[in-house]
């Protein structure tokens, strides 16, 4: 009887363990279509030269780059070169951006801020 039941009890866990990380699975994969999703929404977003250039200031800066707009309010006082990333705050940052100051990581790093297409 004791036997029975310890096994009962093992296959209980055994059966936990195993359905556990399925079910993690399937909601990494939702995760990752919802933001997907997200990311595609913000992909067709138009925004206007007028629109960027009201957000100028450190607690809101937005700077454009080739035609993106992007919101780097979070990552500037994080910026390595201090408030140089301020200086076109509002305004067209490509030359800037593809300065010789900056390393090759921060081309990957921009997606992160991505929120719209510049509209001409």
């Amino acid at each position: 009887m004791v036997i029975l039941a310890v096994t009962l009890i093992l296959c209980v866990l055994l059966g936990f363990l195993l359905l556990i990380p399925g079910r993690r699975k399937y909601d990494l994969a939702k995760e990752a279509q919802s933001s997907a999703n997200d990311y595609k929404v913000k992909e067709s977003k138009m925004i206007t030269r007028a629109e960027v250039s009201l957000h100028n200031r450190r607690n809101d800066c937005w700077i454009i780059i080739k035609n993106k707009v992007y919101d780097v309010t979070s990552y500037v006082d994080e910026h390595p070169g201090g408030d140089a990333i301020l200086a076109h705050a509002g305004d067209d940052s490509t030359e800037g951006f593809y300065g010789p100051q900056h390393a090759t990581r921060v081309f990957d790093m921009i997606d992160d801020f991505y929120i719209g297409e510049l509209r001409q």
